[in-house]
């Protein structure tokens, strides 16, 4: 009995240890604090704000460079070609001695008609004195009418010979005056079709070479049939339309012109009309058959709101920039974009002058979500928080 005593009091005593182990542990648990939940980080960004300036209205049309004028020189009388006065690539003025055909073919021809005339004008001067007297005779019944008439037939013969004599005579020296050949516009030389010493003629399809006109130049470029109205409008009231030409890339200002003409039909295979630009060109910039970009300013919008393009996002319920508040987090504000200036946009709507944008990092936000800003532009250091 007193054993089973032993064992029972041994099994309570650890029941209350485990017991009173358990009741610890709880406590234990129950009494320390719970962790507190992280709060939201900020999302690095960069930011514009939006600024007012003037913003021109474009239009934008591929086209080529093309010369005014563009002359091929052949030589208007058959003959050998004694020199070349001019050097491959030289610019010439109007009149510019270009080259020389040699002219003895032709003095000697002038030598004989010249000759030729002094014969029958002395005929024609002693045919006249005959007919004075043959009148007189007639007048007294000496001789026959006949004879006056054909005296005065014989007249009439020569003077015919002395006039036909002086047009050989100004053939020739057309000729003559051909023989050297002078330039007939400014321009740009190119390169030599024939050299000195061959025989030209005036039906050789190369000719001697090619004179391309440089100052000023035109450019033909493109734009939409839609885009026709606004043009005229401009035209007939007499606004100048300035256009600027840009290189292949549309990175490079080659020169700056203004609107000339525009053409008289569309095409109906693309829907365009061609334009005609004229540029000064004092610089040699532009070179015939360039591929050239244009751009026509049609308007210039003043003191518009301007955002960096990469601000805009669109969807298809439309387009939102992020907008930066004053407790830094970012809403999600619909605008209305306008016109494009380069890498900036105009907006027509939805957003006022000093607000700030998110540029950089947008593809990361949600609407309410809280930014760190850097300033485009700024260094990596240089923001605000």
């Amino acid at each position: 009995m007193t054993q089973r005593w032993r064992w029972w009091a041994a099994f309570v005593a650890v029941a209350l240890l485990v017991t009173g182990g358990y009741g610890i542990v709880v406590k234990a648990r129950g009494d320390s604090p719970k962790p507190r939940a992280a709060a939201p980080r900020a999302i690095a960004v960069v930011t514009a704000p939006a600024t007012a300036r003037d913003v021109g209205v474009y239009l934008t049309g591929l086209g080529s460079v093309t010369p005014l004028n563009t002359v091929a020189i052949h030589s208007r009388v058959d003959g050998q070609l004694m020199s070349v006065r001019f050097q491959e690539g030289q610019v010439v003025r109007a009149g510019d001695l270009l080259a020389e055909i040699d002219p003895r073919p032709f003095e000697a021809q002038l030598t004989q008609f010249e000759g030729q005339l002094a014969r029958d004008r002395a005929l024609l001067d002693n045919a006249r004195v005959d007919l004075t007297r043959y009148q007189t005779l007639v007048a007294d019944d000496a001789v026959p009418k006949q004879q006056l008439d054909t005296q005065e037939s014989l007249v009439r013969q020569y003077e015919g010979a002395v006039k036909n004599d002086q047009g050989l005579i100004d053939s020739v020296k057309v000729q003559l005056a051909y023989c050297p050949i002078t330039s007939p516009i400014a321009g740009r030389v190119g390169l030599r079709a024939v050299d000195p010493g061959n025989i030209v003629h005036a039906a050789d399809a190369a000719g001697i070479v090619v004179i391309t006109q440089l100052q000023p130049i035109t450019a033909i470029f493109t734009i939409p049939e839609d885009s026709i109205p606004a043009v005229l409008d401009r035209l007939a009231h007499g606004v100048p339309l300035p256009t600027d030409a840009y290189d292949r890339e549309q990175r490079h200002k080659l020169a700056s012109g203004s609107l000339l003409t525009i053409d008289n039909q569309v095409d109906p295979t693309t829907g365009t009309v061609r334009l005609k630009a004229v540029f000064p060109n004092t610089d040699n910039r532009l070179f015939p058959s360039q591929f050239v970009n244009v751009r026509l300013r049609l308007d210039v919008k003043h003191g518009a709101t301007v955002i960096p393009a990469a601000a805009v996002q669109r969807t298809t319920r439309g387009s939102f920039v992020y907008v930066v508040t004053r407790d830094q987090t970012v809403a999600a504000r619909t605008v209305t974009p306008g016109v494009a200036d380069g890498d900036d946009v105009v907006i027509d709507a939805g957003l006022q002058t000093g607000e700030r944008v998110v540029v950089d990092g947008a593809d990361r936000l949600r609407d309410g979500a809280m930014v760190t800003e850097r300033v485009e532009g700024s260094g990596p250091g240089g923001g605000t928080s």
